[in-house]
């Protein structure tokens, strides 16, 4: 009787051990949240409030945003505290997986960028932006430069190093050093020219007396792309999200936004 019940006692631990198990491994893959580490353009101008919570509401998965430059954005995934990134420079996300911190990059949508300036100042609304850089450098216009190594000073640069040029010989030449809203603040303040996302542009409230000055050129294309981190804790919320942001619907959801309240959208679908 005794061998019996040591023998049921036995079977009975080793059932729990298989249901607790099973019931780990169920924890595991449960809605928890991941991290995205992303551009203060999507952020501020109100993209991720309008698309996150539909995510939650659909997959049960929280997400914690951290709204950075892109080069911040991509250092956090390389330091392994972001799941997902949601970045805009195309060449560092390119590098980003050639060194392997991400398996592939996707396309998701993309917007662009203007030049901004005083109204009636020394450079007219115009297309070129090649011409807009030279005339700020020839005649020493304040300019204030996020300095930041974000995806909008990166293509900064770019368009001075495509013209030869070095923008620190111009005196009024300034690095704020932050983001795109307190970058738009410190030129509107200044009465400074700047390039800027159009969707923080657009949802930015304190213009002062600052306007587009160029747009529509070639050069200011941003497309935005996104990329699960290798080192990601959560790999089934992160590839959810990659695929979620990807999906028709989603992307409808995307071209949406800024339609009603600015009469445009502020970033077209591109998955």
């Amino acid at each position: 009787m005794k061998r019996k019940t040591t023998m049921f006692t036995a079977v009975i631990t080793i059932i729990s051990i298989i249901l607790l198990s099973a019931a780990c491994a169920t924890d595991d893959s449960a809605p928890g949240t991941i991290i995205l580490a992303t551009t203060t353009s999507t952020d501020d101008s109100g993209l991720l409030d309008f698309i996150l919570p539909v995510f939650t509401e659909e997959t049960g998965w929280d997400v914690q945003v951290i709204s950075v430059g892109t080069g911040a954005a991509l250092q956090l995934g390389r330091d392994g505290e972001a799941d997902v990134l949601l970045v805009h420079a195309r060449a560092q996300e390119d590098q980003f997986v050639a060194d392997g911190y991400a398996e592939a990059r996707f396309d998701v949508m993309y917007n662009d960028f203007v030049v901004v300036g005083p109204s009636g100042g020394a450079i007219s609304h115009n297309s070129d932006i090649e011409q807009t850089f030279r005339s700020i450098l020839e005649q020493d216009l304040p300019f204030v430069s996020r300095g930041d190594e974000s995806g909008t000073h990166t293509r900064e640069l770019q368009i001075w190093n495509a013209l030869d040029i070095d923008p620190e010989d111009n005196d009024n030449y300034i690095e704020s050093g932050q983001g795109m809203g307190a970058t738009l603040g410190m030129a509107a303040e200044l009465e400074a020219y700047t390039l800027a996302d159009r969707a923080t542009w657009l949802s930015y409230t304190n213009k002062g007396n600052l306007v587009i000055v160029c747009e529509g050129n070639p050069r200011l294309l941003n497309p935005y792309g996104v990329m699960v981190v290798a080192t990601t804790l959560e790999p089934v919320g992160a590839q959810l999200f990659v695929d979620w942001i990807r999906k028709p619907a989603t992307q409808q959801l995307i071209g949406t936004f800024g339609v009603e309240e600015y009469g445009q959208s502020l970033f077209f679908p591109d998955a």
